[in-house]
């Protein structure tokens, strides 16, 4: 067994957890009963539990780890700036080196004019800085009537209220509720809602659903669309080719701003610095967090062009967080990014590790159990079918079947994540080729016992 650090007993652990924490995104109750899993220790691509098993994390924590846990430098570099400032604000006409040099260092990193940041403390809040944003811009130029803002369902831009309501997810909406003047159209899923038609076409189709909003919303109603160049919690649901450039155009035709939510695309996550580049998108706005500072601290940012920036400008923002570019955020920021430069990560990941683990993702199709096999650089997810010919749902409640994968997954010490009966994986930019064959490895074992038990419990049965 791994020697590990000295700490209570699981158990003991686990009670206390329950007694005490509310997790995110959980039937608390239950998983009180149950036990939350302990993690102690990381390093590379790897965790230790507090029994001392090792786990492979193929989502890179949540999808921001990418240059892997254990990098002494942010440390470092976080305890240096805490004894020379270890927090000033940037309201009352005041700055600090470290925001000023990491707002530089984003602006030269974004493509095109993206050259003006606002910083945030993650993607949630971000996001409801966008809306605050693209209101101002327009109320700005006159136009204060153009205030709606186009999203997709099933994506996802966030957990608060405002952010929650411009992600497009059932469950948070009847929860949460909805803000006025947010307006959704369909995601461009073709497994799942493509019928008949070709990708190209539906692609297309689902394209062009944005120009008839902004024709049936009124184009002097509408301000913006927002998106993930792939779509994450949605399930990495990859737009078909002819997907991003309709949209691009018809973003250009009306004249409305176009923003890139790049929170879980950006800092190298689709073999270029932000997924944009990747899928040939001109954005207004990028939002960006998670693999700005590889998780070590939180830190969220609203990088805007030249353009809108000097709108804004115009006026008193009227907008802001007591945290908006933390000096210690910021200078753990920096260092992450270098690490990413100087260790030319991204490149490898568009040249040595994207290329192998897209070979290795695409050969699980011929598993029974999988259906489709998406990838971009290192974000990849697998459809989970009864029958691949049909694209046929499973007969059982949606998400039963990708809930018992997962359940294997976690067995085997591989950490994947299902959304309803889709798996996927964002491994830490940094994992070797030797790591990537022992993840599948382990992902082949837990796909062979998940159909094992499906079938076993009688659930390898097609919707009707």
């Amino acid at each position: 067994m791994v020697t590990i650090t000295n700490h209570m007993p699981t158990a003991e652990l686990q009670a206390l957890d329950a007694a005490h924490h509310v997790h995110p995104f959980s039937a608390n109750t239950e998983l009180g009963r149950e036990g939350a899993r302990v993690i102690t220790r990381a390093k590379g691509v790897w965790l230790t539990d507090s029994e001392g098993e090792e786990i492979l994390d193929g989502m890179a924590g949540l999808w921001c780890v990418n240059i892997g846990y254990g990098r002494d430098e942010l440390a470092e570099v976080a305890a240096r700036q805490m004894r020379e400032l270890p927090y000033y604000n940037t309201f009352f006409k005041t700055t600090h080196v470290p925001v000023i040099a990491l707002a530089q260092k984003l602006a030269e990193l974004a493509p095109g004019d993206l050259n003006h940041v606002f910083f945030s403390s993650g993607g949630s809040d971000a996001n409801d800085t966008n809306i605050r944003l693209v209101r101002t811009y327009w109320q700005n130029k006159g136009q204060s009537d153009k205030n709606i803002i186009i999203s997709r369902k099933n994506a996802y831009h966030g957990s608060s209220v405002a952010s929650s309501a411009l992600g497009g997810m059932a469950g948070m909406h009847a929860q949460s509720g909805m803000i006025p003047n947010i307006h959704h159209i369909n995601q461009p899923n073709w497994w799942a809602e493509g019928g008949d038609m070709a990708p190209a076409e539906f692609g297309l189709a689902r394209a062009r659903e944005l120009e008839e909003a902004i024709l049936e919303l009124g184009q002097d109603r509408v301000a913006a669309f927002i998106a993930e160049p792939v779509q994450g919690a949605g399930g990495v649901i990859v737009a078909p080719d002819t997907y991003w450039p309709e949209i691009q155009r018809i973003c250009d035709k009306y004249g409305i701003l176009l923003i890139a939510d790049e929170v879980i695309c950006g800092f190298g996550r689709t073999g270029n610095w932000f997924g944009c580049e990747t899928l040939g998108i001109r954005p207004h706005i990028m939002t960006v967090a998670k693999g700005m500072s590889s998780g070590y601290v939180p830190i969220g940012a609203s990088i805007i062009c030249d353009e809108v920036a000097e709108v804004i400008g115009m006026d008193e923002f009227n907008h802001g967080y007591t945290y908006s570019g933390h000096p210690v955020a910021a200078a753990v920021a920096l260092e992450n990014l270098r690490i990413l430069e100087e260790e030319k990560i991204v490149d490898r990941v568009r040249d040595v590790t994207a290329p192998y683990l897209k070979q290795k993702w695409e050969a699980l199709l011929d598993h029974p159990l999988v259906g489709e096999a998406k990838i971009v650089g290192m974000m990849g997810s697998i459809a989970l079918t009864p029958n691949k010919e049909s694209r046929a749902k499973f007969a059982s409640e949606p998400g039963t079947i990708g809930y018992i994968c997962r359940e294997r997954c976690f067995k085997n010490n591989v950490i994947m994540r299902h959304v309803g009966d889709r798996m996927i994986i964002s491994p830490p930019l940094v994992i070797t080729p030797d790591e990537i064959d022992e993840m599948f490895v382990r992902i082949r074992k837990s796909l062979d016992e998940a159909h094992a038990e499906i079938n076993e419990r009688g659930l390898l049965k097609s919707a009707a």
